[in-house]
């Protein structure tokens, strides 16, 4: 049975392979340190090991079979990755100056269905392996010259993390390597819609690794109806394991706010946001909304954004309003999937 090696650590790749400690080290280097998935390119390794190792891993797990380049932000770039089963998953590659942001995909498909969301349409088929999310940041980085800066990862791409806990902390641990990508903590975030259970087994992690939270309504009646996992964990519960994380790593909370036109734009929505979040470390990103093919929802007005994040403002919320990335790209999740998906055989 062929062994896909980006699932693994160093002490596990020599055990299953039976290599010297310092033989997978090297290996592991090569893949994660460097982006280099050729044995052939591996030139410290024997001939020999090579070929070897030829015979018995899958490397890479993961091929980008289509790339598309916004011309509106900056050359953000989305890539759509087919996986050993023919499945895909999406992620985005987003450049802001100097800093370089890669949105992450934990699963294939959605199982939360938020209704303004583009992957849960297709449905939840999968989770992904540690070294399938880890090899969308390492084919993201590919011929990147980052002039010895790493780049920022967040798990804000298809899925819900912890809906896959297990293969999403070892993923992180994996980036977090100082012989692989060596991010730091503080440079990655996990975004959630809400699993409780999961932020509570987050916060007993000891890593300043951070959380964000997709909020998106503060009241259970419109929550609920936006994000059918509050139906399981309501806002009161949802609270309560955000303050517990805040208390336990000593470290701020992200809310991610998407604001639909019609929907949870207006001044009283923005106060209601900010009676929830009053007391706690919290930060705000405002994300206008990108219109999703085969659903209703509209962005709200740029006049509309200002005016709701000035509201928070106001109240003593620090919060941003990001600018709209991507749209021509379809960079909202699970849209460039949903195409691939629907388009006819052969075409």
């Amino acid at each position: 049975m062929s062994i896909g090696i980006t699932d693994l650590l160093p002490d596990e790749l020599a055990e299953a392979l039976e290599l010297k400690v310092y033989q997978a080290r090297q290996l592991f280097r090569w893949i994660h340190a460097k982006q280099v998935f050729d044995l052939n390119a591996m030139t410290d390794l024997s001939k020999s090991m090579r070929e070897e190792l030829r015979e018995r891993v899958t490397l890479p797990q993961i091929q980008p079979v289509q790339t598309l380049d916004s011309r509106e932000s900056e050359a953000t770039r989305k890539y759509l990755f087919e996986l050993h089963d023919g499945a895909t998953v999406e992620a985005v590659a987003i450049p802001e100056g100097e800093r370089l942001t890669l949105c992450l995909s934990s699963q294939v498909g959605c199982a939360v269905r938020c209704t303004f969301c583009a992957t849960g349409l297709s449905g939840f088929v999968r989770s992904l392996s540690p070294g399938e999310i880890v090899e969308q940041a390492l084919h993201l980085l590919h011929g990147r010259d980052l002039r010895g800066r790493t780049p920022n990862i967040v798990f804000m791409g298809m899925g819900e993390p912890f809906r896959n806990y297990d293969a999403v902390v070892k993923a992180i641990r994996m980036l977090m390597r100082k012989d692989g990508l060596n991010i730091g903590a503080r440079k990655i975030t996990v975004s959630t819609a809400g699993d409780v259970p999961g932020i509570e087994r987050f916060s007993a992690q000891k890593w300043q690794v951070r959380l964000s939270v997709s909020l998106h309504a503060a009241n259970d009646t419109l929550r609920s109806e936006l994000v059918p996992l509050n139906r399981k964990y309501p806002l009161a519960r949802l609270m309560d394991a955000v303050r517990a994380y805040c208390d336990a790593a000593g470290r701020q909370v992200t809310f991610e706010w998407t604001l639909i036109q019609g929907v949870n734009d207006s001044l009283k929505d923005a106060q209601e946001l900010a009676s929830l979040i009053r007391g706690l470390r919290a930060f705000v990103n405002l994300i206008p909304y990108n219109r999703v093919d085969g659903l209703t929802c509209e962005p709200s007005s740029p006049e509309v954004c200002k005016a709701f994040a000035a509201r928070l403002e106001a109240a003593g919320v620090n919060a941003t309003l990001r600018r709209e990335r991507g749209g021509d790209i379809n960079a909202a999740c699970g849209q460039l999937r949903a195409r691939q998906i629907a388009r006819p055989e052969g075409a």
